[in-house]
Order: C-alpha cells, then structure tokens, then sequence
C-alpha cells in the first residue's frame, strides 16, 4: 500500500494545506484511537507539543478524535518528543502524540505516533491507521466518550528522568553552558535540569513566541549558540532543535561537533566502562568515513542504515546495540530512552568533559573527518538512475573510489530529486566524482 499521510516520521506538512489541517488531525486521532482500543480497560493517550502557532489548532483537534472514539486524553502542553514517549509508558497510555514538525519553520507541523512501549510506530500500525483515514470510524457511545485533562507535573517528570541518566557522583559544577533551545519544546525543561545539576546556564533561544521556533537558533542555525559561547567565556554550548530530539555542541573556540563526532565520543566512552552493546554503533549511510574508521581503531564497529532515526533504532533493536544516532545530531541512547533525545545525550557529553578534565576542544574531536560533498539533482520525471550511461558513470566512480572512499545516491522520498553523496581522502577526486554523476543524472532526465 502506498502512504498517503505518513512519511519516515510520522506525518508532516505546512499547516492548513495538504495533509496537516485540523480536519485530518482529528481523523488520525480517530484511527489512533480505534487502532489501540484494545482490552476492557479505559483507554489513555497522553499529547504532547511544541511551540508552534498551529499546535494549539492540531491538538484541540486531536483531542476531539480521540475523545470521540472514547480515549481519555492526558494533555502535556510544550515538551520535547522523548518525553511524550516516556510518559506514554509512565503513565500507562495505549498511544502518545508528538505535535511537532522537529527542525522545520514554524508553518510546517506534524504529528508523531508512539505505541504503548514509548516506542514509534510500526510499518503495520502506520499502515493500518492510514487505511482506517479513508473509511467512517464508529464512534464511541455518548456516555463512553473520553475525558480531557492537563497534568502539572509533566516538566518535573521529565527533568527527573533526564538528571536519572548520570551517575549520582557526577555534578557540572563549574562549568559555564550555553543552552540553545531553539524556541522550541525544551525551552524550559534543557535548561533547568542542567542547571539542577549544578553548571552555570546562559540561555538562547527560550523566548517562544508560536512563530520563532527555529528561527535563526538551535540545531540547524549555529551562529547564535556559537556567538554567545565565544562572546560569554562558556566551556561549551549545546543547541537543541524545535522538538529536543537532536543535539549539536559547539566547543569553547566556537567549533562545531556534529553527530558523528558526539557518537564517536558516547560510544568509546561506554565501551572504556563496559556497557556499550553491541560491539558497536548504529549510524546511517550519511555519517562520515573518518567517524568509521576511528571506531575500527577503537576495536568497534559502525553499521549503517537507510537515512531516518527510525531505520537508526530498527537496528539498534534488531542487534542489541544502546547507542546509535545520524551526523544531523539525532542520538538515541537506549539505556536512558526510546527514542531521539538531545538533553540526555547533552549531559553525557557534559560528564565527559567533568570526567576528563580537559578543554571540549581537546575532548570532542575524535577524528578528521573525511572530504564529503552531497548535491541534489532535480528530474522533471522518469527513472533516471535506470538509464544505462547513469549505471556506468556510477561503476566508474565506485571503482575510482575502492579503497579510498564512498559513494551514496539516493533518490528523495518526498520530491523529485537524486541525492548524490560521495567522500574520500582528495577532495578533488571526490568533487569530480560527484559533479560527473549529477551531470550524468541531468542528461538523462533532459
């Protein structure tokens, strides 16, 4: 069955057009609801947000599908997606709902599903819900209808369980943090559990105003978290994304330490204490060479997946791994969580930096990272990557990089566009490499 709605995360749009109006959401909390209707007892999903102008208009929206199908609703208000899913399990809940459209402009919003376990959805549940779009769903009898209610203490969970993460003997005491939540979920909850655990916090990017959120801050925009680290004498600075479900450092010099680089860290340092599982990490096919080569050196493994936290944790799963992530700054740390959370792996990376003693310059650049370009392609139609002269532009520039590099080419899932990525110890050779497919691509979508 093809996928009208969901997407590799959840569902996604622009607010008011297309499959992110309030009609739908209300739909999708119908099916949702029917989906996990399942036993005698009285049914629960807990709804989470983000700052975003439209998630006022999504949940009240949400809240009448679930209530209408007879699902009690436990209202959040803001909150990073890794706390919908742990209060999902906490509280009991049949389902948990992410409003959020993560990094996106704050006109984009998006609903992610979570089953009972704080887990997201499977291909099957996805699908299911998707189909069930299309029909009438019975609704609940008039004195079977839910109840909506908001709870005081989510932010105090929360906080609680990510300060649970570190060791009882270990204190950021002295350490000067800048703390970037992009106007986004976590603009209360990062900062206060850094500063409960004992660090001088200087705050960006907390000041929501519904249209603000990632709006030249967090994750994606790292001039103002980089600006306010070097401007203020901070140790270090870690910015967030709308959601909290991704994390990027900046060192005290002002440097980025992306993904690959913090997996690289968080995965030796549990290997040095004996808890990393799996013998290795799990990363996509995105992530950097050098960040491969380094965990080799370090006796590890790096495993790779298609582009997506989801096909990231399907792996970490399937294997046993606690540890995977993308260069884009998603971490998940199955010990601490279900899902992507950027504070929690912010804070080992702090009680790295307590533990070592050293600079974060010093600590968070494990290796040199390997010369990678990626371009897009944009085709009017067709399948390029099938025609013949694509398929031998592609098996000359793999047989170019044997030995010394990779090569990545994908096709969007949302657009009409190839993704040609390739990286390799020179840097011309790579930029060549690239520039002959992408010319390849555009002569057979002519």
């Amino acid at each position: 069955m093809s996928r009208q709605y969901f997407g590799t995360d959840g569902i996604r749009g622009r607010t008011n057009a297309g499959v992110m109006t309030a009609e739908v959401a209300m739909k999708v909390g119908q099916a949702a609801g029917t989906r996990f209707l399942r036993g005698s007892h009285r049914h629960r999903v807990v709804i989470g947000k983000d700052t975003r102008l439209s998630g006022y208009m999504l949940e009240n929206a949400m809240v009448a599908g679930f209530t209408s199908v007879g699902m009690d609703v436990v209202l959040l208000g803001p909150m990073p997606t890794p706390a919908v899913a742990l209060l999902t399990r906490e509280l009991r809940a049949d389902v948990g709902v992410m409003i959020s459209a993560s990094h996106n402009p704050y006109a984009d919003n998006g609903i992610k599903l979570f089953g009972p376990d704080g887990f997201k959805l499977s291909d099957d549940d996805e699908l299911a819900i998707e189909a069930m779009l299309a029909q009438d769903i019975p609704l609940a009898a008039s004195e079977e209808i839910g109840r909506a209610r908001r709870i005081d203490d989510a932010r105090g969970r929360y906080i609680h369980a990510v300060k649970a993460s570190l060791p009882d003997n270990i204190r950021l005491d002295g350490l000067k943090i800048v703390v970037d939540c992009a106007n986004g979920a976590a603009y209360q909850v990062a900062p206060s559990a850094i500063w409960e655990l004992g660090a001088e916090v200087i705050t960006v990017g907390v000041s929501p105003n519904g249209k603000n959120i990632n709006e030249r801050c967090g994750s994606t925009h790292l001039d103002l978290v980089k600006e306010s680290v070097v401007a203020s004498g901070a140790d270090i600075g870690i910015a967030l994304d709308g959601d909290a479900d991704r994390l990027i450092v900046v060192d005290e010099k002002g440097q980025t330490v992306d993904g690959d680089q913090l997996m690289a860290l968080i995965g030796t340092q549990l290997a040095a204490r004996g808890t990393l599982r799996g013998g290795g990490v799990v990363a996509t096919v995105m992530s950097n060479l050098g960040l491969e080569r380094y965990l080799q050196g370090q006796g590890l493994t790096l495993e790779r997946t298609k582009v997506g936290d989801r096909y990231v944790l399907e792996r970490m799963k399937e294997g046993g791994f606690n540890v995977g992530g993308e260069q884009s700054g998603h971490m998940i740390m199955l010990d601490h969580g279900t899902t992507g959370d950027g504070t929690v792996a912010g804070l080992q990376v702090l009680a790295a930096l307590v533990q070592s003693g050293k600079r974060a310059s010093e600590l968070l650049h494990l290796f040199d990272t390997v010369p990678q370009l990626l371009k897009n392609v944009r085709f009017a139609g067709g399948k390029p990557l099938d025609d013949a002269k694509v398929k031998a532009v592609i098996a000359e520039a793999e047989a170019q990089l044997i030995g010394k590099g990779r090569l990545v080419i994908r096709p969007s899932g949302t657009e009409p566009v190839i993704r040609v990525m390739a990286e390799g110890d020179d840097a011309g050779q790579v930029e060549q490499v690239v520039d002959a497919i992408c010319d390849a691509v555009r002569e057979a979508a002519a």
